[in-house]
């Protein structure tokens, strides 16, 4: 029975969640909000909160969730139409009347939801009987108690295709609204319709008010793919739900992050560990509505769900996809962010191996989406001609073209131009060969390699020989802080990234610094990589004895004790950073000269920005400086 929306607002409006729950309910109040025992599942504990304020009911306990009309609906056990017209009674409020076509809608409505429920029950009694044990045994397996499945409210789907029918017939719902409702499959020679889930364990989808409206399974053994969803139906769109939608509401309105995962164990592994917010699409890609949804969850002022991808190939094209999603829809205000996991991980590994910290930690570390936008187009692109360069150029301007809303489209443009004439500038200094550039880089940065083991961060691979500079910068600085790192190896996971970051002027030193961070950051050395002695033995095999012999004689160390091998890793550490910022600093003075004198030459947009850039980085690189003016300068 539909009623019509201003109707329902103004009943909502008028009664006072609270006070229709404290009639069936003792309510004790916590805060600005109240609680007690859940009247939908068995606990000693309160976990049902009521909040007057945002017109929800939550129980942390079972996710039961609604409003005033959805908790008279499942207390009293009443329909929608009866709750309405009893709240109605009680706010004074007079009932318009439906047409009967809006009855036959309501009624052909509610006897699917009643059929689809009846299944969710079933699938959950045959979980814990003989024919789930498979069933029961995988989530086990998953980490998941008896208590967590029941929350989620967990099924088995046996074998047998004709299991189901019998059931929901024996409880008179008919054939054929089992076959409209997705449950059953009618095969096209005319016999018996049969079980559309077989052999697989079950995941129950609801709707935004916690309503059972389809399934999703995942198959255990056999033939067959490895997940199947619900085929759309009159009470189900897999194009606008998220799976934990329902529980999402509640956590989004506490200001709790909205997460989309790739799954379903993922939400639950996420919720598990305290992030609520989770949801998962429903065997798709991202959908424009779904996206529509999720800032739908988010308080105004905080519409940025994380989306969170697998670290593998399939993960980041996952990704780019619902990149390709969100931006015609971009609002000020309105973004997201991304994050992907290590390779190989998913949020549920994640969470069972490392706890629900280093999920929190991912978090932090999600990207915005404008530099989504930008490693989508860039990553892997060749950029070694003109025309490549061109090519990604388009590709971008194509892409921020996208967006909708002129004003967030004005500063992607803007954004996007920026880091095109950042990363195709010429080179700031010609004291090394910076090769051609790779996506991501900085401006001024010379180029990367991946330093294997650690996603995500990247060294500087050092530059070729034939430097045509004079050199600036003192070599016993380089010595010190190439010495510090080959007598304390275990610090390169904090100092290999800045010190490939540092151009050295001399080149043996610089074929040294290239053995040691390649050495460094080799997996196949294995544990061999923090061992000193075998790092020697390895540079000086490689032809490096006599620098070796230099670096860690005592004309080093007479202006660094941290860098001698007896020193403590602290000690080390200390040490090495203020001699680190003093060269980067005096870098990036060097660089400021030459972009200024290049602006000069030709006062362009890009010269100037360049100018701009590096002045900030000046002072940023100035912050913090230590007076080192002890060393030798020769």
């Amino acid at each position: 029975m539909a009623f019509p929306p201003q109707f329902l607002e103004e009943l909502r409006s008028r009664l006072a969640l609270s006070d229709v729950v404290s009639k069936r309910l003792r309510l004790i109040r916590a805060g600005r909000e109240f609680k007690a025992p859940c009247p939908f599942h068995n606990e000693k504990s309160p976990s049902f909160y009521v909040n007057d304020q945002k017109g929800f009911f939550h129980c942390f306990g079972c996710g039961a969730h609604g409003d005033v009309i959805g908790f008279v609906m499942r207390h009293d056990n009443l329909g929608f139409p009866e709750a309405v017209e009893h709240l109605a009674g009680e706010a004074g409020l007079a009932v318009p009347r439906p047409t009967d076509e809006d009855r036959h809608r309501y009624e052909r409505r509610k006897t699917l939801h009643d059929l689809v429920e009846q299944a969710a029950r079933w699938f959950e009694q045959q979980l814990h009987g003989p024919a789930g044990r498979a069933g029961l045994e995988y989530f086990r397996r998953r980490g998941l108690d008896t208590d967590a499945m029941a929350r989620f409210r967990l099924g088995f789907a046996p074998g047998d295709s004709g299991a189901l029918r019998q059931h929901l017939l024996k409880l008179n719902y008919a054939e054929e609204d089992m076959v409209t409702a997705g449950l059953l499959k009618r095969p096209d020679d005319g016999r018996t319709p049969y079980s559309f889930f077989r052999n697989r364990v079950m995941f129950p989808v609801t709707d935004r008010r916690g309503q059972v409206v389809a399934f999703g399974g995942r198959i255990l053994e056999g033939d067959g793919p490895k997940y199947v969803n619900s085929a759309e139906t009159p009470i189900f769109q897999k194009g606008t739900l998220l799976y934990g939608l329902s529980r999402a509401r509640q956590a989004a309105a506490d200001g709790k992050p909205v997460i989309v995962a790739e799954g379903y164990m993922d939400v639950i592994a996420l919720v598990r560990a305290g992030f609520e917010g989770a949801v998962a699409p429903l065997g798709t890609a991202l959908t424009e509505t779904q996206v529509q949804e999720l800032w739908k969850l988010i308080p105004a002022s905080e519409k940025v769900p994380f989306l969170c991808f697998d670290g593998d190939n399939a993960g980041r094209r996952a990704a780019w996809r619902a990149v390709e999603r969100i931006l015609p829809h971009l609002a000020p205000g309105q973004s997201a962010r991304v994050a992907f996991l290590p390779e190989g991980e998913d949020p549920d590994s994640l969470i069972r191996a490392q706890g629900a910290k280093a999920m929190g930690a991912l978090l932090e570390q999600a990207i915005p989406l404008a530099d989504a936008v930008w490693r989508m187009e860039t990553e892997g692109k060749p950029t070694d001609s003109p025309e490549s360069k061109a090519a990604v150029k388009a590709a971008l301007e194509a892409r921020v073209g996208t967006i909708g809303d002129r004003d967030v489209q004005s500063f992607y443009r803007t954004e996007m131009r920026r880091r095109i004439d950042e990363a195709f500038a010429p080179p700031p200094r010609a004291r090394f060969n910076p090769g051609p550039w790779q996506p991501g880089r900085r401006f001024g940065e010379p180029p990367r390699r991946h330093v294997a083991g650690m996603p995500g961060r990247m060294t500087s691979k050092p530059a070729g020989e034939g430097r045509g500079r004079v050199q600036r910068l003192p070599p016993v600085r380089e010595r010190i802080l190439l010495a510090t790192l080959i007598n304390h190896p275990d610090l390169f996971g904090e100092l290999g990234e800045p010190l490939g970051l540092l151009p050295f002027g001399d080149p043996e030193l610089e074929k040294l610094r290239r053995a040691v961070l390649e050495w460094l950051s080799d997996e196949r050395n294995g544990d061999s990589t923090l061992d000193v002695a075998a790092l020697c033995r390895h540079l000086s095999s490689a032809g490096h004895e006599t620098m070796v012999s230099a670096l860690l004689g005592e004309s080093t160390y007479v202006h660094a004790g941290f860098a001698r091998p007896d020193a403590s890793t602290e000690d080390a550490r200390k040490g090495w950073w203020p001699t680190w910022r003093h060269l980067h600093h005096r870098q990036m003075l060097d660089d400021l000269r030459e972009a200024k004198a290049a602006s000069a030459r030709d006062n362009n947009e890009a010269n100037l920005a360049r100018v701009v850039a590096l002045q900030q980085e000046v002072i940023k690189s100035g912050m913090g400086m230590t007076d080192d003016s002890d060393f030798d300068e020769s």
